[in-house]
């Protein structure tokens, strides 16, 4: 995930911070709004690992910090879920006079009730997605009840919100109570899901329930049974990522990324994010990367595991052609691999310099299916003869030129 930081203004004039999390290959699919929950901002944990899940499969997500809250300008107190749609609006507009009009908006809580009311007003959003979404946005006000007389009396009240203080005026209130949510989820006819856990004490599960109601069709609806309504655990918040970029595929018209091209078998490149790097063969395209202990990004196989998936796959790919020929009942090949160096002296085979180090491949195969034990002996046979096993035997030269 390469990110890139971003500052825009909304219709207030005030400067708001943010980021747009890009594909390692900064090449998208199409462009997804975040709205974060109320009270928090672009940088909590459950927003980046939705973010980094979207970014894995080629969606890139713009998260901002609202008006009064993070980085961003403006005074809390005189926000309210007006300028919260307001903002998202505003952030809609960047993206569209700087990349492209985001397709997909995506909103946590109350920036998910925040987030409908913004699809109706962007033309481009072809997809809709809540998380933990309450269907009416007052139902935010149980989270300063003891507090409501004070607003209503004296205008305004400040209290603590997850060890913070905020402050809260009543135009906040009068701001909530005026939004319609179902007569609006009644009049749009844009896809829906709704994600929602059964166990979310903050906004209970019947919110989702009214929402996925009062929705046309196409919508959807996903339970995140045993996540909390903050989505504190990895694995939730991962999970959600992953199922928005699956789902999205079937309402979101995506754009066509070509592959790198040229005139040889397979092409490689690396830009300036360590060490994410793409790999091109036809109409295919995988990453390669190393392990964040090397200083990588770990989006991808190493190149040694690449080296390792070669010979597997091919391996594989061998004895089932076999299989197949004879009609053997081979059900599935399984192949485990592990590369390391040792000393040729401890190599029964190797008859060069004994002090050096040569690279050594272990390939256990798993067969399964009903094999007799000569059917088992012969497949052992013939994956020895895979041809990526005779390269890696053979001399291998390997001329380097710049282009």
């Amino acid at each position: 995930m390469y990110s890139k930081k971003i500052q825009f203004k909304n219709d207030k004039g005030l400067l708001l911070e943010g980021s747009i999390d890009f594909p390692i290959d900064k090449k998208p699919l199409s462009y997804a709004l975040f709205a974060h929950f109320f009270t928090g901002n672009k940088n909590f944990t459950a927003v980046r690992n939705i973010s980094k899940a979207l970014t894995q499969n080629r969606i890139a997500v713009m998260r901002f910090d609202f008006t009064g809250l993070g980085n961003s300008e403006g005074a809390f107190e005189d926000s309210n879920f007006s300028t919260n749609i307001n903002d998202l609006i505003a952030a809609a507009e960047y993206l569209k006079a700087n990349h492209e009009p985001p397709k997909i908006i995506i909103g946590h809580s109350l920036g998910g009730a925040a987030g409908i009311f913004a699809a109706n007003q962007i033309d481009s959003i072809q997809a809709i997605v809540t998380i933990g979404a309450p269907s009416r946005p007052s139902h935010v006000e149980h989270l300063f009840e003891d507090h409501l007389e004070d607003i209503n009396l004296e205008g305004e009240a400040t209290f603590e919100i997850a060890g913070r203080q905020f402050t809260i005026k009543k135009q906040f209130l009068d701001d909530l109570g005026s939004k319609d949510m179902p007569t609006l989820l009644k009049k749009s006819r844009k896809p829906i899901l709704v994600l929602h856990s059964p166990q979310d004490r903050v906004v209970e599960i019947q919110n989702a329930k009214e929402i996925y109601s009062a929705a046309h069709h196409p919508k959807s609806f996903i339970s995140l049974d045993g996540a909390n309504h903050l989505l504190t655990n990895k694995e939730d918040s991962f999970y959600v990522g992953a199922v928005v970029s699956s789902w999205a595929r079937r309402y979101v018209k995506f754009n066509e990324v070509a592959a790198l091209q040229t005139d040889k078998q397979t092409v490689v490149r690396i830009g300036r994010t360590k060490y994410s790097t793409e790999i091109s063969a036809r109409s295919h395209s995988i990453l390669a990367d190393e392990p964040k202990k090397y200083g990588g990004n770990d989006v991808g196989a190493t190149p040694y595991e690449l080296l390792l998936a070669s010979l597997g796959s091919c391996t594989a790919i061998t004895l089932r052609m076999y299989a197949d020929r004879k009609k053997w009942d081979l059900d599935e090949v399984l192949v485990h691999l592990e590369h390391f160096k040792q000393h040729a002296d401890d190599c029964n085979s190797c008859s060069s310099d004994r002090t050096a180090k040569i690279d050594k491949f272990v390939r256990t195969i798993e067969l399964v299916g009903d094999l007799t034990f000569e059917e088992r002996k012969r497949l052992l046979e013939i994956a020895n003869r895979c041809p990526v096993h005779r390269t890696l035997e053979n001399k291998i030269e390997i001329e380097t030129v710049l282009r």
